[in-house]
């Protein structure tokens, strides 16, 4: 794209390429142009119900004509609210206890203190590494990059992240026991078990993973015996268990949250995105009794952020969990995500550069490759990712770039559970052909 004369203005660091979007509703932007752009990734994988609804404006707004800013210690009718919907309708019933921030970085920040302090409360001061895997992300605060595995972002800042151990995230396609072997959720659920007690167990205070690995992996999924193993392993050694559901939750994969289609009984667990459907910026931190009651017990308190729970943005959560449930948005998050598939079979399973379709829900990943039969990727230096994000906008649709540098050229679609029949067909239809275009490129050179 040539360069656009607002280019001075946004992003922070220049770029010849801006996106200039001024209106947007359902599934679709408008651009300063008037392009209409189909928004198959939902944005960040985060606008649930579409955009546009103005009830939620509506909610918002009512609520910042009361309150404004409340310190997010103090209780507002919003956040009673928002919590009691929570409590009753969408936590695990083990997950009794709410602390709210801003956004999924901090959330997962949030998580990673909370656990800490359990633990020093509990007379276990030893224990404060926190170890995550590979590949994953969890955000970009200094602490949160520090325990994922994101290579690319973390680039610069590697001194950090060498604090905390990794262990694999089960990758089926690419296990080293061999593509799709039976045994790799084993493996990795091995692997975790053999940190521990490599670092020491009295040193490790959590495991923190996401329970379907989100755009870093572009929806990795474990073997059916990966996570009662998991679990298993974090209570024998005395671990804290994670579990991030930033993207994966709030119906996006066709269950409340990913821990359902696994049950999974996480300590500690957070999510953001799909909880205001990207209308405002809020994520939670959800945990136990037994979590909190030690910090309680000493008189101390999870250090809040300045707007952690902002009553306009839990009224836009509100409001947002009370419309997927009213319009039963959760199971038509899954009904779509089944027609989804089906289109993405149809036109890229016999792709030569597909070498994997994987996902639940209204979340998929296409894992692409230089050569399909014996996985080689292409060149890093092809940006074969960014080449299809930039084919599939000229084609009239916006596609989500996953991977990590290290797990790379992965396209992630997550569209709003509100998308229709025909908006699913031209996905698909769009992003074959961002595919050819960006692919054949590559060819040529």
């Amino acid at each position: 794209m040539a360069d656009h004369p607002k280019s001075h203005l946004w992003p922070f660091v220049p770029s010849s390429r801006i996106i200039d979007v001024v209106r947007a509703h359902g599934v679709w932007l408008e651009l300063a142009d008037g392009t209409r752009i189909l928004d198959a990734a939902g944005g960040a994988i985060a606008a649930s119900i579409g955009h546009g609804r103005k009830e939620v404006a509506e909610a918002t707004a009512a609520a910042m004509a009361e309150t404004g800013y409340i310190v997010p210690t103090f209780l507002t009718p919003q956040r009673e609210r928002l919590i009691e919907r929570l409590r009753q309708s969408w936590l695990p019933k083990n997950l009794t206890r709410v602390h709210l921030s801003s956004g999924g970085s901090e959330a997962a920040d949030a998580a990673i203190r909370l656990a800490r302090m359990h633990h020093i409360a509990t007379g276990n001061d030893s224990r404060w590494k926190i170890i995550g895997r590979e590949p994953s992300y969890h955000g970009a605060t200094a602490l949160t990059l520090a325990v994922g595995g994101h290579r690319a972002r973390q680039k610069g800042f590697e001194q950090y992240a060498g604090q905390f151990p990794k262990v694999p995230a089960p990758y089926g396609l690419r296990s080293p026991l061999g593509r799709h072997h039976r045994d790799e959720d084993l493996r990795c659920a091995q692997a975790l078990e053999n940190t521990i007690v490599s670092e020491g167990p009295d040193t490790v205070a959590a495991f923190m993973a996401e329970s379907i690995t989100g755009s870093s992996g572009g929806a990795l999924q474990p073997g059916p015996r990966y996570w009662p193993e998991v679990q298993r392993i974090c209570r024998q050694y005395g671990v804290l268990l994670i579990i991030d559901e930033v993207m994966t939750g709030f119906g996006r994969t066709g269950r409340r949250f990913g821990i359902e289609h696994f049950e999974i009984e996480p300590d500690i667990m957070f999510a953001g995105k799909g909880l205001t459907g990207g209308y405002a910026p809020l994520a939670g931190i959800y945990t136990t009794d037994n979590v909190v009651e030690p910090l309680a017990a000493r008189g101390e308190s999870l250090m809040f952020y300045t707007y952690g729970g902002h009553p306009g943005a839990c009224a836009a959560a509100d409001k947002v969990l009370e419309i997927i449930e009213r319009d039963h948005l959760v199971a038509r998050a899954a009904e779509q995500g089944d027609k989804l598939k089906a289109l993405l079979d149809d036109r890229l399973a016999n792709h030569p550069h597909v070498a994997e379709i994987r996902g639940r829900g209204l979340l998929w990943g296409i894992e692409l490759v230089a050569d399909r039969d014996t996985l080689e990727r292409f060149s890093p230096d092809a940006g074969i990712t960014n080449a299809v994000v930039g084919a599939g906008l000229r084609e009239g649709a916006f596609f989500y770039p996953g991977g990590t540098g290290e797990v790379r050229d992965v396209i992630c679609l997550g569209p709003a559970f509100t998308v229709s029949d025909d908006e699913l067909e031209m996905m698909a239809d769009r992003l074959l052909l961002a595919i050819n275009a960006a692919t054949l490129r590559q060819a040529a050179a």
